[in-house]
């Protein structure tokens, strides 16, 4: 893995290396970078595998990490390629050309995230949020409770704990009487 680190820096810019084990590593690439190296990765590399595609939205920095996970099953490794987009134009280069199942990925990170993959197949359609008309779900700025409080009805006879307290009751009775 590390021969092919060293080939993969010679033809892109990568600005961060973390090995999480000796053969699963994570590189943090440009946006313009990362479709030719997965591409490179597909196709002369033998990761041949996408196990998936993720998002995490990074609220703070204005960023989205998008994180695609690959496999190379002879060599029996994995290889992670981040990159970060700016969240309010998320934006980014479809791969189902290379995975068809990468379609599903990307329309489940448009609508979860509001992640935008042009050309995509049936990237716009719904796909699990029917009739949504919220700020999608998954980012950090939706606010679950507000959402639940607007949608839902309370119903009679539920009551709110504090976690902890309810927890040192159950688990410890005779010092909570």
């Amino acid at each position: 893995m590390k021969e092919l680190i060293k080939r993969l820096e010679q033809n892109f810019q990568i600005s961060n290396i973390v090995w999480q084990r000796e053969n699963e590593v994570f590189l943090t690439v440009e946006k313009t970078d990362a479709v030719p190296l997965i591409t490179q990765l597909n196709h002369y590399e033998s990761f041949t595998h996408l196990v998936i595609m993720t998002a995490v939205d990074w609220l703070e920095a204005g960023k989205f990490q998008l994180t695609y996970l690959l496999n190379n099953n002879e060599i029996k490794a994995d290889i992670g390629i981040r990159v970060l987009l700016d969240r309010e134009k998320a934006e980014m280069k479809s791969i189902h050309h290379l995975w068809v199942t990468a379609a599903t990925y990307q329309r489940e990170l448009h609508e979860m995230f509001g992640i935008d993959f042009p050309g995509s197949p049936r990237v716009d359609e719904p796909f699990i949020l029917e009739g949504w008309q919220e700020i999608p779900p998954y980012r950090r700025d939706f606010d679950t409770k507000k959402y639940s409080e607007k949608t839902y009805f309370p119903r009679p006879g539920r009551s709110t704990n504090d976690p902890q307290e309810y927890m040192k009751k159950k688990l410890y009775p005779e010092e909570s009487e």
